[in-house]
C-alpha cells in the first residue's frame, strides 16, 4: 500500500530552490505552501505521515485523523506538537536535532559586528552624499569598536552556543558562559570557557548571546532586573527563542539608555504585531527569523526529515522526541 504524505507548510522551508523528491520516492505526496490551523484535519484526512514545520498539530486534530502513524517536525522546536496526545494515539515524532549550527552561528556573529562597526549607518551616510560632500578622508558616523578583549557571555554552551563561542575566541574574545555546568575554568571542546552564574554572565559581558532552549526556567529570563544588571556598554543577542526576553523590558532599557543596542532574530510572536515596542525601540536591530535560513542549512534539513522519515517506514524511527 502506497503510504500517503501530507506537507503542511512547504514553503517555509522550501520556497523553491530545494527539492522534495526525496519526500516523493516514500510515497504518495500532498504538498500545501501554507495550511491554516481550520484546513489541518481536512488536508490530512488519510494521511500516514504529516510533515510539519510551524503548523499546529494539537490533541483535537489528532484525535480526527485515525490513519496517522508519523509527525515529522522539520525543526528542531517541536512545541507546535501536542507530544501526549501524539503518544496516546500511538503517533511518532521525531524532530531534526542539529542541521543549522553553522548559519545560526554565523548570524549571530554578524549581528555582533553589526553592533559594533555600525556597517549600515555607514553605508548609509555614503549612499545619502554625506562623503561625497565631507571636507574629510573619513567619516565615522557613530562609535566603532573593536571586540577583540572584550568579553563574550553565552547563555547555553550547546552546539550553537559552541560555535559562537569559537569565533568569538578567534576575534581574541574571553569567552564565559552559564549553563548546568559547575563554575568554573573549563575547556570544552579545545575551547578555553569559565563558567559562570548566570546574573554573573549579564554582570561581566560585553556581550551577551543566548543560545538557549525555551522551558519554564528560562521564559523571560532576560527580564528588568537582568537588564539592570549589563553593562551600559553591552550588547545583548538573541538568535534562539523570542520568548527568552520580556519584551517590554528590553524596550524600556533601550529607551533608558541602560544597554548599548539589542540584535535579535527571533521575537516573542512572529510575524510581530506592529504595535509591538522592540519594533520602535532606539539601538535595536532586528531579523525575521532568518538564522537559519541558509540554503545550505535547509537542504540538510530537508534531507534529514526525509531520511527520518525513511527509517520510520522502515520500522526503525529516529530522532523520536515522544518515548512511547
Amino acid at each position: 500500500m502506497t503510504e500517503r504524505i501530507v506537507i503542511l507548510d512547504a514553503q517555509t522551508l522550501n520556497p523553491g530552490d530545494l527539492s522534495w523528491a526525496a519526500f516523493h520516492d516514500l510515497g504518495d505526496v500532498s504538498s500545501h505552501d501554507r495550511t491554516p490551523p481550520s484546513l489541518v484535519v481536512e488536508r490530512s484526512t488519510d494521511a500516514t505521515a504529516v510533515i510539519t514545520n510551524k503548523v499546529p498539530l494539537d490533541a483535537n486534530s489528532i484525535q480526527q485523523l485515525p490513519q496517522l502513524r508519523y509527525i515529522g517536525v522539520t525543526a528542531t522546536g517541536f512545541n507546535i506538537v501536542d507530544v501526549e496526545a501524539a503518544t496516546a494515539h500511538d503517533v511518532t515524532v521525531s524532530n531534526v536535532p542539529v542541521y543549522g549550527t553553522d548559519s545560526v552561528a554565523q548570524h549571530t556573529i554578524a549581528l555582533m559586528l553589526e553592533l559594533a562597526r555600525g556597517i549600515r549607518a555607514h553605508d548609509a551616510a555614503v549612499k545619502q552624499g554625506k562623503w561625497t560632500n565631507g571636507d574629510d578622508f573619513c567619516l565615522p558616523c557613530g562609535p566603532i569598536i573593536e571586540l577583540c578583549g572584550r568579553t563574550l557571555g553565552i547563555v547555553g554552551l550547546g552546539r550553537i552556543g559552541l560555535s559562537v563561542a569559537r569565533i568569538g575566541q578567534a576575534m581574541g574574545m574571553r569567552i564565559i558562559a552559564s549553563g548546568r555546568t559547575a563554575e568554573g575554568p573549563a575547556t570544552v571542546d579545545g575551547l578555553a570557557v569559565k563558567y559562570v552564574p548566570i546574573d554573573h554572565l549579564f554582570q561581566q559581558a560585553d556581550v551577551v548571546s543566548l543560545h538557549c532552549p525555551l522551558t519554564s526556567e528560562t521564559a523571560e529570563m532576560v527580564n528588568a532586573e537582568r537588564l539592570k544588571q549589563m553593562k551600559p556598554t553591552a550588547f545583548l543577542i538573541n538568535t534562539s527563542r523570542g520568548q527568552l526576553i520580556d519584551q517590554p523590558a528590553l524596550a524600556d532599557a533601550l529607551g533608558q539608555n541602560q544597554i548599548a543596542a539589542a540584535a535579535l532574530d527571533v521575537l516573542e510572536t512572529e510575524p510581530p504585531a506592529k504595535d509591538n515596542s522592540l519594533l520602535s525601540a532606539p539601538r535595536c536591530l532586528i531579523t525575521p527569523h532568518v538564522a537559519w535560513y541558509a540554503q545550505e542549512a535547509r537542504s540538510r534539513l530537508l534531507a534529514m526529515s526525509a531520511a527520518n522519515l525513511k527509517s520510520f517506514f522502515n520500522g526503525a524511527p529516529q530522532n523520536v522526541v515522544n518515548k512511547k
